[in-house]
């Protein structure tokens, strides 16, 4: 007995439609959430204010060293930064421009500004463990990546939200996912980085949440490479205004190298 040339076509669009459905990767685009982009967006404006002005400490700890920078810092917005090494003296008046995601380093003792090419991006900010990109790139996890909300916990008597950021196809980042944990009150206490195999490379955690300018902030952030237990750099802050007024001006080359001096 023989099929009719028409059911033998019907037969094999439908293996090959069964095929293409049970095969595909999932998309995480379509799984996409407002709702976790929404938090995750909230969370860094509260994090950086509409502007900021704050003094810090950066602690780089190593096996045989260990070295702590006092710092300054300017912020506007999602994409403008604006840092410099108060102390110690060999260190100080090195400083570093953020504008959108273009970089540009100030070096006093040569009295240079250079402008921090794609291949530098990866590369250490300041010897720390955060990197250039880390800094040029902080808000790409709102633009770049697709989010879902993985889970929620009540805890002291606050949801947190862990979201998962899967980086779009095409997307210009070092990072194939990121893994947020944030508190109901829009306060950030971790992200995950993870490569493109989807294996954990370093964490940032938040810590000694406390009122700076009237609001809970906290004052403590670590970021760890999960493969060397007794390396991280911590960043404390000692004060922290938000919502000031910054004139556009500050970030600028010219402000860069004036700031420096």
């Amino acid at each position: 007995m023989s099929f009719p040339f028409r059911s033998v076509s019907r037969i094999l669009l439908l293996y090959a439609f069964l095929c293409c459905t049970l095969w595909s990767p999932p998309s995480h685009a379509a799984e996409s959430s407002p709702q976790a982009l929404a938090i995750l967006e909230h969370a860094i404006d509260y994090w950086r204010g509409t502007s900021s002005i704050a003094t810090f400490s950066l602690t780089i700890h190593r096996p045989d060293f260990e070295r702590t920078m006092s710092m300054k810092g300017w912020t506007k917005g999602r994409q403008n930064g604006l840092f410099f090494v108060l102390s110690p003296p060999k260190d100080a008046g090195n400083g570093t421009l953020k504008k959108g995601r273009e970089m540009w380093t100030y070096n006093p003792k040569i009295n240079r500004v250079i402008k921090l090419p794609p291949s530098m991006m990866s590369q250490s900010w300041m010897g720390s463990d955060f990197s250039n990109d880390d800094l040029a790139k902080s808000d790409s996890v709102l633009d770049e990546y697709t989010h879902r909300i993985t889970g929620e916990e009540v805890i002291d008597g606050l949801t947190h939200y862990t979201i998962e950021a899967m980086a779009k196809e095409e997307a210009p980042v070092v990072w194939g996912k990121q893994e947020l944990l944030v508190r109901e009150d829009d306060i950030l206490l971790r992200q995950s980085f993870y490569d493109e195999d989807m294996i954990l490379v370093k964490e940032m955690i938040a810590s000694d949440i406390t009122s700076l300018d009237d609001r809970l902030f906290p004052r403590r952030w670590e970021m760890r490479r999960v493969d060397k237990d007794d390396q991280y750099t911590r960043l404390k802050y000692q004060d922290i205004v938000f919502d000031v007024d910054i004139k556009d001006t500050t970030f600028s080359l010219m402000s860069l190298k004036q700031k420096g001096r």
